[in-house]
């Protein structure tokens, strides 16, 4: 029988199907890159600027902000106009805000350093809001799910990369001075170690610029199915008010913010974490810095392995109870995070990062779930959550910041938080099963 369809089924051997789903695949990758390029560099700016931890915190602000600040905007542009043109203006932004990391580091300061982060995930702000839908709408309803976790797959596979590159080709590369020795270099010495960090640092963003114009022009110059786009007037305010009004939608974005500000803290601060162990073993600064990445990287591959598996007992499990289960593990781990002072500390964070694979999706399924055609600007609230990101770090800083609280560890201590998230999660994904949202 012939397809009627706008668009051939991905997999059906077409390549009018296949290219327009590997572009867009392609981007999830390079967002992943740029989360996890970016998280273990907090302590990096901490070191290079000879700024506090929290300070330091201000590069998760302007990023997770940028999410923030363009969800529902992008959500609009798209409704407006199509996926596709969606698409190419976050890469556009990707770009442009890597592109500003050179004259930032020209001036020499660190707050150019922060807007060329916000103009950044702006960027990734809209190519999260375009390509979730978009990559749902290429092919049959039936297999979407199916479709959306193919893509997501490759989100971890570009947050390794990213992981990587600031392990190998930053943190490794920065001047081996320790932060203690910074703090003794006269204002001209201290100019010249800054002015070669940043030199090293910028290096990948700049690369990874340029491969976002290059997917950007294939995108452009390839014939990009339409399906799901809504062109026309933007129903903003009766759209919030539907959702607000939906009990499942309003506290999954709640549980989304905590999530995601759990997420962000135990892969931002693993490397204060294991900094701080590594050298009470007798490390030098930055080789426990490069320790605690490989961890950080260990944590991810745990994470990548973890998502396919929690998938496949999404088969035989309900979603809500699922993520009651395994947010319930993750504020155990996190306990062992607070009380363990040795390797098993560490440990436990990498088992946190096991625990967290489902959440995510799970949560934006669960809140979206039965919201019919305002799932779409559902969406872009459940991004605009990832807010978690830039709110709750500095708070966990601040506390990184006392050194020692209470006989114990701050950094230890400062864990409290991301277990105080998890309960919250434990909480939604009890209600979720219970009434039997998913």
């Amino acid at each position: 029988m012939e397809n009627t369809r706008k668009i051939p089924v991905v997999g059906d051997g077409t390549w009018k199907a296949v290219i327009p789903f590997i572009l867009i695949t392609s981007c999830f990758a390079l967002w992943g890159f740029a989360n996890d390029v970016t998280t273990p560099l907090v302590k990096s700016f901490s070191k290079i600027f000879r700024m506090s931890v929290t300070e330091g915190t201000l590069v998760q602000v302007a990023f997770y902000g940028g999410y923030f600040a363009m969800a529902f905007p992008a959500a609009m542009f798209i409704r407006r106009y199509s996926y596709k043109v969606g698409v190419m203006l976050g890469l556009g932004l990707y770009a442009f805000g890597a592109f500003l990391f050179f004259p930032a580091k020209m001036t020499g300061e660190y707050y150019p350093f922060l807007m060329a982060y916000f103009i950044l995930t702006c960027g990734l702000s809209f190519l999260e809001t375009s390509c979730n839908p978009y990559i749902l709408s290429m092919g049959p309803p039936e297999t979407a799910t199916r479709r959306l976790n193919l893509a997501q797959a490759f989100n971890p596979v570009g947050a390794l990369t990213g992981m990587y590159v600031a392990m190998e080709f930053i943190q490794r590369r920065l001047h081996p001075m320790d932060t203690m020795e910074r703090a003794t270099l006269s204002e001209s010495e201290f100019v010249v170690v800054r002015d070669m960090d940043l030199e090293t640092l910028i290096a990948p963003y700049l690369v990874i610029g340029i491969v976002t114009l290059c997917v950007l022009v294939l995108i452009r110059l390839t014939k990009m199915p339409k399906n799901g786009d809504d062109s026309g007037k933007v129903d903003f305010l009766p759209t919030l008010k539907r959702l607000v009004g939906v009990r499942r939608y309003r506290e999954g974005v709640i549980a989304q913010f905590f999530y995601v500000g759990a997420q962000i803290m135990c892969w931002t601060f693993i490397i204060q974490y294991g900094t701080r162990l590594f050298m009470s073993m007798g490390m030098e600064e930055q080789a426990a810095e490069v320790r605690s990445q490989q961890f950080n990287i260990a944590a991810m591959a745990v994470f990548c392995v973890s998502r396919f598996v929690c998938t496949f007992l999404l088969r035989f499990f309900n979603s809500g109870l699922l993520l009651r289960t395994l947010a319930m593990a993750a504020a155990l781990f996190t306990l062992g995070v607070i009380f363990f002072q040795n390797i098993w500390g560490i440990y436990c964070v990498v088992g946190v990062s096991a625990c967290m694979s489902l959440m995510f999706p799970t949560i934006y399924g669960i809140a979206l779930n039965g919201l019919g055609e305002d799932a779409k600007f559902g969406a872009a609230g459940l991004v605009m959550a990832i807010l978690g990101g830039s709110v709750l770090p500095p708070l966990q800083a601040s506390i990184i910041d006392l050194h020692e609280l209470w006989g114990m560890p701050a950094v230890n201590l400062s864990f409290i938080l991301p277990f105080i998230c998890f309960v919250v999660v434990v909480f939604y994904g009890h209600r979720a099963y219970h009434y039997k949202w998913s």
